[in-house]
Order: structure tokens, then C-alpha cells, then sequence
């Protein structure tokens, strides 16, 4: 069982306990329901405390986080999991791209959350997949995955990633995208850029906002690699903006890129993620550099950093 602490600042002084632990203390809702639900789930100074009660400045709250139920079958082999970084709380990690983040009818134990819960059940702890955020299957790059509810919801829309595309096309300097993106129909994944034709597909979805920053790091030939940063986070944002100026991602015949022999989805990856750790409060940083089947389609081929 995960227990956490937190000390009371002057600010919540006679304040209510509930105040406190959905405030400063950053606990969900839902969270809070479930520890009332446990005469131990909540203690002040040692002893159990109400969520009505006051607290006093310097008084310790503790947290007994409840048991996780398994949510995902374990399977697979988790020797091939890439771990960057493992603590009691966070697992850290790049994913292949060629593989699926969660299960779906069409992927059943052969996906990353399956690889994930084989490995928390070597170590014993429930079979719980958490992602932070999420990479499509034809992505690769670092993906955080939470050991509890508590990170898990503290760090929802606070990671900053660094993605890394290769796009057919020349780019120079940097800029922004700014087309609204939206669902041609509703019962397929892709994507659109603009505004939709309702006469053409009248079931098209309403376009939602949708920012995406870039900037060109090398041009390789008639492809560039960029570095780009999102302030929003649309399913297929990157790959939809950029077919939408004519230059869709190498290798991402989704979006109208051709075929290429070497290459069996889009060349995107996560390259970096920048996050503050929800209860050591330290700043972390984690890269990782693009895979080998991404470094060769830019000539002259280079390792190591893309800056």
C-alpha cells in the first residue's frame, strides 16, 4: 500500500481537512470519496481523521492510498520493456513503434499496457495500467505510466513533450499551426483539418481548436526533421497538420504519404518530456534519441542529438 504525507501550510489553518486534500494536497475527488470509505484512509498527526474536521498549520496528513484491482491481463515477455526511469510512483518508458498502447478488438495481449501488467505482477503489485497521456501505435518515444490514482491525476495536462517528426517536405526557421481539427465521420479514427463540409460529410463532428509549434532542425533531400510542441493535444494533431500543408509525415499513408519500404508507419517520436514529480516535487527531465529506422531516411545519417 502506497502511504503519502503532507504537512499543512499556514494557509489552511482552521481550515477544513477536505479543503486542504483538494487543495494544496491535490487529491481528485474521487480520491477522497474512496479514503472516507476507510477508517485508517486518512490521518492526522497518527490519528484518523474526518474530511470535516479543521487542520492546524504544521499538522501531517497521511494518506493510505487504497489496493488497486487488476484492470489489464498480463502477457508477454516484460524483459523488452525500455525503462528510462522507475520509482514507487512513476514508470517511465519508450515504446517500439510498432506497438499498440491499449488493448482494442483488434489488439488483444500483444500491447503495451499487457507488457506493463506482466511486469507489475513480477514485482507483485497489482496489474494496473495508467498512461499519462498517450502515443498512437504507429508512434514511438517515451510514455510516463502512473503507479497510483493520486500521480496519475496530479500529472494529467502538466508533462511537456518534445515530439520529433520527419515530413516530406522543405522546411526552414519555425512557425505555428493554428486549423481546428475535426472527425470527417464517426465511425473511422481520421482526421481532418479546417472547417467541414456538412454537405459532403454530414455527420462530420464540430472542428475543435487545435496549436501546434515547429521548429526545422535539419533537411535531409526533400524531407525535414522538426521539432514540435503542442499546445494541444487532438488525436492525430501532428500528422493532421502537417498533410494538411502538403507535407505529411514520412512513411504515414493515412494521411497521404507514399509507401516506403523501410518504414511501416509514421515517422514521429517522443523525444523528451519535461514534468514536475507530483511527490518528490523535483523537477524531471527524460529524452530519448530517435530510433534507427527513423535516423536512416535522413541523409547523411547522424546519431546521437538532432540539434
Amino acid at each position: 500500500m502506497r502511504t503519502l504525507e503532507f504537512t499543512v501550510p499556514v494557509e489552511y489553518n482552521d481550515r477544513k481537512a477536505l479543503h486542504f486534500l483538494r487543495g494544496s494536497a491535490g487529491l481528485s475527488c474521487h480520491l477522497v470519496r474512496q479514503l472516507k470509505t476507510d477508517p485508517e484512509g486518512i490521518l492526522r498527526n497518527g490519528a484518523p481523521i474526518r474530511t470535516i474536521d479543521p487542520v492546524k498549520t504544521g499538522d501531517v496528513l497521511t494518506i493510505h492510498l487504497p489496493e488497486d484491482l487488476p484492470t489489464v491481463e498480463p502477457s508477454g515477455d516484460p524483459s523488452v520493456l525500455d525503462l528510462l526511469y522507475e520509482d514507487e510512483d512513476l514508470l517511465v518508458l519508450n515504446k517500439p513503434g510498432d506497438l499498440a498502447v491499449h488493448p482494442t478488438h483488434n489488439h488483444q495481449g500483444d500491447t503495451l499496457a499487457n507488457l506493463v501488467a506482466a511486469y507489475f505482477q513480477q514485482q507483485g503489485t497489482p496489474a494496473v495500467f495508467r498512461a499519462v497521456g498517450r502515443l498512437d501505435k504507429g508512434t514511438s518515444g517515451i510514455m510516463l505510466i502512473a503507479r497510483n490514482s493520486y500521480v496519475a491525476s496530479r500529472l494529467q495536462g502538466t508533462v511537456e513533450k518534445t515530439y520529433y517528426a520527419i515530413v516530406n517536405g522543405h522546411y526552414e526557421g519555425s512557425g505555428t499551426i493554428r486549423t481546428p481539427i475535426y472527425r470527417p465521420y464517426p465511425n473511422k479514427t481520421l482526421r481532418a483539418a479546417g472547417e467541414p463540409d456538412y454537405t459532403v460529410t454530414p455527420e462530420a463532428s464540430t472542428p475543435d481548436a487545435a496549436c501546434t509549434h515547429w521548429k526545422a532542425l535539419r533537411t535531409a533531400g526533400e524531407r525535414t526533421l522538426l521539432e514540435i510542441h503542442l499546445e494541444t493535444g487532438r488525436t492525430h494533431q501532428i500528422r493532421v497538420h502537417f498533410a494538411s500543408l502538403g507535407t505529411p509525415l514520412a512513411g504515414d499513408d493515412m494521411y497521404g504519404a507514399p509507401p516506403l519500404p523501410t518504414l511501416h508507419r509514421q515517422a514521429l517520436h517522443c523525444g523528451a518530456v519535461d514534468f514536475v514529480h507530483p511527490v518528490s516535487h523535483q523537477a524531471v527531465h527524460i529524452e530519448e534519441n530517435l530510433p534507427e529506422e527513423l535516423r536512416l531516411l535522413l541523409d547523411p545519417v547522424e546519431t546521437g542529438r538532432y540539434d
